[in-house]
């Protein structure tokens, strides 16, 4: 990890604190061809433009294969856990995704790193349905790989 995550003591400071008006950013992460293959061994997607360094070279519109949009999303958790932690947290589950767009392909060995605006937060009794804007960047590329609004259910310890 290259930076710390920015630490909120709970979610009800990560409602007040100024912070959260900017963007939050997990580190960058090089997607590597051992990396898609792993996917698709894990999915059954063996898609010849994910797996096939040879075939896409020469078939692919992208000259190269390219990571399963899956395979950037399956990546945020990882990402947001890079960018921020809520202290008062017990467990934070994924509540789902109310829209997702992959904007442009993530061509083996492209550089990617989320970027998380807070959207909204509901409270609930036991802490709150937090909503993010997510951005998933490409070094190089003014085209984000995908963006989406993503949902998570904070658990906060009593």
């Amino acid at each position: 990890m290259a930076h710390e995550p920015i630490a909120f003591a709970s979610v009800a400071a990560l409602e007040a604190t100024p912070a959260t008006n900017a963007v939050l950013a997990s580190d960058w992460h090089t997607i590597d061809q051992a990396t898609i293959d792993t996917f698709a061994e894990a999915t059954s997607d063996r898609q010849w433009i994910h797996t096939d360094p040879a075939r896409a070279a020469r078939d692919s519109p992208y000259g190269t294969t390219i990571a399963h949009g899956l395979l950037s999303l399956a990546l945020l958790p990882m990402m947001i856990a890079e960018a921020l932690r809520i202290e008062s947290a017990s467990m934070t589950i994924n509540y789902g995704f109310d829209r997702v767009r992959f904007v442009s392909p993530v061509p083996v060995g492209a550089r990617l790193r989320a970027t998380f605006a807070l959207a909204s937060v509901e409270r609930s009794a036991s802490g709150a349905r937090i909503a993010w804007t997510v951005t998933l960047e490409i070094a190089g590329s003014e085209k984000p790989a995908l963006v989406a609004r993503w949902i998570s259910q904070v658990i906060e310890r009593p």
